[in-house]
């Protein structure tokens, strides 16, 4: 008589793998549906149906299904949005992040998979998106969150008070160096990035008020300027396209540090032999596959720094809600303890 198998391993994981597009395709549903905007208060699935023209028995299986992932909440017959989705789902949140995520999720997406795995990748693609759209959607980011984990870290180095002027090293929409600078008395910061970002960069300037305080340097990082006589220079999620030149990027970096500078970059950093963590391989795949190399190793920064001259680096692995980040803290001509 032939036996069953042991089983020792579950096949669980498996299983959640194949729903977990279901997800996301509710989530993006949601969005495009402007689902969220109608659910600040308690609201049954006939007057949601009634506000964005749905039909009311499926919307209330969609309801169900977002409150089965933990968008919604669900009691006594009528759905509100959880914390989350209203923090960063409602329009008129000043942490939306709807149009965001569908970026992410139409940069991250990957067509076609099988096709790639035995051809390669296509020819470079154009942009898929403007810079206005670029600069609009990650500042949205910024302002969810990502600017003010770096104000945090920038704000407990023992020099902040002494710093007077900073560097945003591929500042893109420049949310995250405009709040450091807002973090302090009197520092004054600039905005590097490429032309037509810088542009952008401006418009934010102008909508936080910051005229005095902020100013714009365009040019490429490898062949350009990048200014002079800074306290700070941060490199936030900026350093990957010069990854084959990082080495002269890091010494223009140093060469515009004031002798008591500061350098701050905080990055993706890949572990494992590049295959984790999890949510950073797999939000990066799709540059891989076109053929982009799309990540730091854990540590790569750092060494470079130390190649380049810096006297002290401190690293450190921070939890975000991009899931793990690297940061490198290195000090141009001083080591100071327990930072």
């Amino acid at each position: 008589m032939m036996k069953l198998p042991e089983v020792n391993v579950s096949f669980g994981d498996l299983c959640r793998m194949v729903v977990a597009p279901i997800r996301s395709k509710l989530l993006l549903t949601g969005i495009e549906l402007n689902v969220f905007n109608q659910l600040s208060e308690p609201r049954s699935a006939d007057a949601v149906a009634q506000a964005i023209g749905t039909h009311p028995r499926i919307t209330g299986v969609f309801l169900d299904s977002l409150t089965a992932i933990d968008l919604l909440q669900k009691k006594n017959g009528l759905y509100r949005n959880s914390p989350i989705t209203q923090a960063f789902l409602v329009e008129d949140s000043p942490t939306y992040l709807g149009a965001a995520l569908q970026m992410m999720h139409s940069q991250a997406s990957i067509e076609n998979l099988s096709k790639l795995i035995k051809e390669g990748p296509p020819p470079t693609p154009e942009m898929a998106f403007s810079e206005e759209m670029y600069a609009q959607e990650y500042a949205s980011i910024e302002r969810a969150g990502d600017a003010q984990i770096i104000v945090d870290v920038v704000s407990e180095l023992p020099e902040f008070p002494s710093f007077r002027k900073m560097l945003d090293l591929g500042g893109g929409p420049g949310l995250i160096g405009m709040a450091v600078v807002a973090a302090h008395p009197s520092m004054k910061g600039v905005i590097f990035d490429l032309p037509p970002m810088v542009k952008e960069a401006e418009k934010f300037i102008r909508e936080y008020g910051m005229e005095d305080r902020m100013e714009v340097l365009g040019g490429d990082g490898f062949r350009d300027s990048i200014g002079e006589g800074y306290d700070l220079v941060l490199a936030c999620s900026s350093l990957q396209s010069y990854k084959d030149k990082l080495d002269s990027v890091v010494k223009k970096v140093y060469n515009a540090l004031n002798p008591s500078g500061v350098f701050i970059s905080y990055f993706i950093g890949l572990t494992h032999e590049r295959t984790k963590p999890e949510i950073s391989v797999l939000m990066s795949l799709s540059m891989a596959l076109m053929g982009y190399d799309t990540g730091f190793d854990q540590g790569f920064v750092a060494d470079s720094t130390l190649r380049i001259g810096f006297k002290s680096v401190r690293s450190r692995t921070l939890n975000t809600h991009w899931g793990p980040m690297e940061l490198d803290i290195a000090r141009k001509w001083i080591s100071i303890e327990g930072q």
